[in-house]
């Protein structure tokens, strides 16, 4: 149960992220946006923090890729690869990522 606790916002940000495969009203994927930038930001920091630069880099580069202030516009099909590509970090941290003492 504790493991849910301190990883519950990279399982968000998956879920999000897998769902948006299916077919939704243009506004779940601005909400996708805002989410998955913000828990790409946040866990760019905390990685950061932990002197892990290459979980730093990774989700930094998901938190531009999909931020909503200045968003990249791709086809349909593509934004569906990035999808999985971008849920596939947030899933592994979330798994495997253990903190550094």
């Amino acid at each position: 149960m504790n493991w849910i606790k301190e990883n519950w916002f990279l399982l968000v940000a998956a879920l999000f992220l897998v769902a948006a495969l299916g077919s939704w009203p243009y506004v779940y994927y601005q909400l996708l946006r805002w989410v998955v930038c913000g828990v790409g930001a946040y866990s760019a920091y905390m990685t950061y923090t932990q002197e892990r630069r290459g979980w730093t880099g990774i989700f930094a580069v998901i938190a531009i890729l999909f931020n909503p202030i200045m968003p990249f516009y791709m086809e349909r099909e593509t934004w569906q690869i990035l999808d999985v590509a971008a849920a596939i970090p947030f899933l592994a941290f979330a798994f495997i990522g253990k903190k550094r003492k």
